[in-house]
């Protein structure tokens, strides 16, 4: 059998070189499928950088409807050295207070760290886990929180854990001239009216306590930052907020979702009518609490502390605080 012919059967069997290789040229076939896969792993390293939570807004705008995106690659967290001027004097410590948002707080903490490492602000993330039988206490959290601050803070951010900043330009810094209402109602994805102080306030400690701190009445989900917005003004303080931001409600992403995340609205027994009174008594003063645990965790390398506090409630003053 001549050459031309044994080539031919051999196709006829389907011997020889596979199709793909078949195109390319002899013993360089190898390089040009190294390189194309070296290519293809580069732009899943991209996809993955673009899809994940990272430091832009959510797809389709400031709100995400979804819960939160997944989590980026840990990158390196920018820590100050203790002499390091360029991040000045101030320290702050950001009060969370949280009851079983696990998903929200693996995005929030590494965010927030890097968020306000950027702007070169010293800081600890404080995270006030309320693991008591009670209903859930923003405000009373808040209290623990600032007492349980320590001496090496000198002003807090009160801080919502399902809300990210995406602008750079709004500022956390020191807010010697009184309170600083970060989320303000004209920047706020979901509430606007003029004397919010909800999602995230800085005050400094003195003017914290100038307040006496918040009301310790409210149990459930509501109205105790309208209540703290009078005691601002009872305090002769005046609220700040920010200026020159111009991207509007997608300012911020907000990760609550009420398909899957039901908020605690229940009124009861007086709860209602109470609701809209000023407690003129009670704060930081009579903040009732133990605290179980302090653990110091690093999340996608984030370090924050959490604390674990057990809330406590005379049922004489305020029946409200269980669900009967």
């Amino acid at each position: 059998m001549g050459p031309a012919r044994r080539r031919a059967a051999l196709r006829l069997r389907g011997g020889g070189s596979p199709p793909l290789l078949g195109l390319l040229p002899g013993r360089l076939s190898v390089f040009p499928l190294f390189f194309l896969a070296l290519l293809l792993g580069f732009a899943s390293l991209l996809w993955l950088q673009l899809s994940c939570s990272g430091e832009g807004p959510a797809p389709g705008g400031g709100q995400s409807r979804g819960g939160p995106r997944q989590p980026c690659p840990p990158q390196a967290p920018l820590l100050p050295a203790e002499d390091e001027p360029s991040w000045g004097p101030h320290r702050l410590a950001l009060l969370v207070p949280f009851r079983e948002r696990f998903e929200e707080l693996l995005a929030f903490v590494p965010y927030m760290h890097r968020f306000l490492s950027k702007k070169r602000i010293r800081h600890h993330i404080f995270i006030l886990n309320q693991v008591d039988h009670f209903r859930f206490n923003r405000a009373s959290l808040i209290n623990v929180g600032f007492l349980e601050s320590g001496n090496d803070t000198d002003y807090i951010a009160m801080h919502d854990v399902d809300l990210l900043p995406l602008n750079e330009q709004l500022d956390y810094s020191f807010p010697e001239a009184g309170p600083f209402h970060v989320a303000s109602p004209e920047l706020h994805p979901l509430y606007h009216y003029k004397t919010y102080v909800g999602g995230i306030l800085l005050l400094t400690k003195q003017h914290y306590e100038m307040c006496n701190g918040m009301s310790n009445r409210f149990w459930g989900w509501g109205r105790e930052d309208d209540e703290f917005y009078r005691r601002i003004k009872g305090a002769g303080l005046q609220v700040r907020r920010p200026s020159g931001i111009t991207t509007g409600y997608e300012t911020f992403q907000h990760l609550h979702d009420p398909a899957w995340r039901k908020r605690d609205q229940k009124r009861i027994a007086a709860q209602k009518q109470e609701q809209f009174k000023v407690d003129r008594e009670g704060g930081l003063n009579n903040v009732r609490y133990r605290i179980e645990s302090r653990t110091a965790l690093s999340v996608a390398g984030a370090p924050c502390t959490v604390v674990n506090i057990l809330l406590d409630c005379d049922i004489s003053e305020t029946p409200w605080c269980t669900f009967g």
